[in-house]
């Protein structure tokens, strides 16, 4: 009986009735994912063991193990997951009683898409970059379709950035009035599309200007010299020409001055001596008033040239030669109205001296005359009566 127990025909049956009744680890551990399914989230989801029998039992486990969320089975195997959240995500696997795997699944769990949120930016004439933001968060990955038209004109498209989540159309029609933009968001759950209607003249914005420096000019302590370029994405200079906005204050002040200028570079006039200064440029379309401005380029200090040798140096028309290539500005304000000038206080006594001088010259003028006239026309009356008299004298002395 042992021989026979031993035998390599004994033996190989044994090993085939112990596979069929119990199922190995790896096919259970190692199955297959069939396919993706996708459902809304706080909602019901129905999950198909597809090869089981009507009546037949089963066992459905997620991520290879018993834990299942908040669920009931109904009579033909199929699982129905109650009201879904995210932590019910996962692979999805049922088997039969004798362990037997019949069906694999993975759940993904989100939201259809909704409206979107678009804003476009034009940096010139030539180009529009269109970007948007989802309104509802799907936790899916999408597909964006967009396109582009301007008013009773075909519609083009526009190239989608997926990642980035934006769109870019070149050589736009500038001179149409209104233009309209068309996003399709598509997910597994379903699609929306978004329309979005603008001006193009309105948004056009400038880059800042570039390679943006303000340097002292050597021997002028309330000079500065302000340079600059036109933003690289600006390429047409002569056919859109660009208007500058240059402002500038002593470091601490509340008050800009400003200047407005075409070309570069600009030479600052006033300058406080001895005080770091600071400076910002921005840029916009030099034609079209109902442009945006560009953002301010990077904050610069600079301080105006010092002369340390003298204590008070005075400042003295440069040459020719070296002021020849700048730009002096005719065109200049204050930016805030608040007040006119940075120094209120020391303008406001300059000027009541200047007035109390005034006023005293006035008086000096007017007394010494008013003495005049009327000591000329006191002798004029001493004058008519001395000869008054005389006449009455004669006449006395004529014989009747």
């Amino acid at each position: 009986m042992p021989g026979l127990l031993s035998s390599p025909v004994c033996l190989t049956v044994i090993w085939f009735l112990s596979w069929s009744l119990h199922p190995s680890c790896a096919q259970i551990w190692n199955d297959e994912v069939s396919g993706v399914q996708y459902g809304h989230l706080e909602s019901n989801v129905t999950l198909a063991c597809r090869t089981s029998q009507i009546r037949t039992p089963v066992v459905w486990h997620l991520n290879h193990s018993s834990a299942l969320p908040w669920h009931k089975v109904t009579s033909d195997g199929t699982l129905v997951l109650l009201h879904v959240d995210h932590s019910a995500q996962g692979i999805y696997s049922c088997y039969d009683n004798h362990g037997l795997l019949l069906h694999s699944v993975k759940l993904r769990l989100g939201h259809s898409p909704g409206l979107l949120s678009v804003s476009c930016q034009v940096p010139n004439h030539t180009h529009v970059r269109c970007s948007w933001v989802d309104s509802v968060k799907t936790f899916l990955p999408a597909q964006y379709n967009a396109s582009f038209r301007g008013t009773g004109h075909e519609w083009r498209s526009c190239v989608v950035d997926v990642a980035r989540k934006h769109c870019d159309v070149d050589d736009p029609a500038f001179w149409q009035t209104i233009h309209t933009l068309r996003i399709t968001e598509t997910n597994a759950l379903g699609s929306k599309t978004t329309y979005a209607r603008f001006k193009l003249h309105e948004l056009l914005k400038p880059d800042p200007p570039e390679t943006a420096s303000v340097k002292e000019l050597e021997g002028f302590p309330k000079r500065l010299i302000v340079s600059w370029n036109f933003p690289s994405s600006w390429p047409e200079e002569d056919a859109f020409p660009l208007m500058f906005h240059i402002r500038y204050r002593p470091l601490g002040s509340l008050y800009w001055s400003e200047i407005y200028s075409e070309v570069s570079p600009v030479v600052i006039l006033d300058a406080l001596a001895g005080h770091l200064h600071q400076v910002q440029i921005r840029a916009r379309d030099e034609v079209n008033s109902e442009s945006q401005w560009s953002e301010w380029c990077p904050l610069l200090l600079i301080r105006p040239w010092e002369a340390y040798t003298t204590p008070d140096p005075t400042e003295e028309l440069p040459p020719d030669d070296i002021l020849q290539d700048y730009n002096f500005p005719f065109d200049r304000k204050l930016e805030t109205s608040t007040a006119k000038n940075p120094n209120p206080v020391i303008d406001g006594e300059g000027n009541l001296v200047i007035l109390l001088v005034l006023f005293s010259v006035v008086i000096l003028i007017t007394v010494p005359s008013l003495f005049y006239v009327m000591w000329v026309r006191q002798r004029r009356r001493d004058h008519v009566t001395k000869q008054e008299l005389n006449s009455m004298v004669k006449m006395k002395s004529m014989p009747i």
